[in-house]
């Protein structure tokens, strides 16, 4: 895996991406780290989570649904997905499987778990984004992995 490695600054609501300053405490962390991949590496999600959410995440990369920053002029190129499928047809094929996870997640919480599992917004961010109270993102990111684990049909 990557590392990125930036000291940071820790305060009560967690580390703060400033220096930190003298007499402060401070924690190393791993910026090519994804969210979850930080959640689960701490014992906050399960193995079973963990896993809808890459699928989740691998399907949200597979259908190109990441905004463009240009024009791009290159093919399309997918791996993986459904073996005897054109390009095209599995870009298709993962966003019907991108849109069936999250519409078996559910309304209230498709938001945390895009913001969270593909976006790559940490959980007090997207907190605030949502205006939920603090530490309770990782209780509905919870519920709808295993939501999205049961469309899945992760074991």
């Amino acid at each position: 895996m990557r590392q990125i490695l930036q000291e940071r600054e820790l305060t009560v609501a967690g580390p703060v991406a400033r220096p930190a300053r003298r007499g402060r405490r401070s924690v190393t962390v791993n910026l090519a780290e994804s969210p979850l991949t930080w959640l689960h590496a701490r014992g906050h999600l399960s193995d079973r989570q963990f896993d809808a959410g890459e699928r989740l995440r691998a399907d949200w990369e597979r259908a190109a649904l990441a905004p463009g920053v240009t024009m791009r002029w290159e093919p399309v190129r997918a791996k993986g997905g459904e073996p005897g499928l054109a390009p095209g047809e599995r870009q298709i094929a993962a966003r019907a499987r991108f849109d069936g996870a999250v519409a078996a997640a559910g309304p209230g919480l498709a938001d945390i778990l895009w913001r969270v599992v593909c976006a790559g917004e940490g959980l007090p961010d997207a907190e605030r984004a949502l205006a939920w109270p603090a530490r309770s993102g990782k209780l509905v990111l919870g519920l709808a992995l295993d939501r999205v684990a049961q469309f899945y049909r992760i074991g």
